[in-house]
């Protein structure tokens, strides 16, 4: 079993930068992915960045590209989303996911279902 804790969450000004933690604990071997999601109300849940536990293989939606980070800590067993020059449209639920193994449980590792373990989310407010 994996457990994710988010963090980091908050309000922040349109330019401004926040990074989000997800503390992972339990079974995490080097084949799995950590993905970030997250859902504006009344929207669908959409993909945002995702990271192999090994490294590497980092994937990023095009609305963030250039300007979020995703990273890991092993000796912390943590994953990052550092999030710069952010935008209204930024706001939502930001979620941290795990698949079980490198095939995921279904689809591709930008969609949801690939991933198993999900955190409770963290908020992050953009004003307009």
């Amino acid at each position: 079993q994996v457990q994710l804790v988010e963090s980091g969450g908050g309000l922040a000004q349109a330019g401004g930068s926040l990074r989000l933690s997800c503390a992972a604990s339990g079974s995490i071997f080097s084949r799995n992915f950590m993905g970030w999601f997250r859902q504006a109300p009344e929207k669908e849940r959409e993909f945002v960045a995702a990271i192999r536990w090994s490294g590497g293989m980092t994937s990023y939606a095009d609305s963030v590209k250039g300007r979020f980070t995703i990273s890991r800590d092993y000796v912390k067993n943590t994953v990052y989303l550092q999030m710069n020059s952010l935008k209204p449209e930024d706001t939502g639920v930001y979620y941290c996911a795990a698949s079980e193994d490198f095939y995921g449980s279904s689809g591709s590792k930008v969609q949801p279902p690939f991933y198993y373990f999900w955190g409770q989310g963290t908020q992050v407010n953009v004003p307009s």
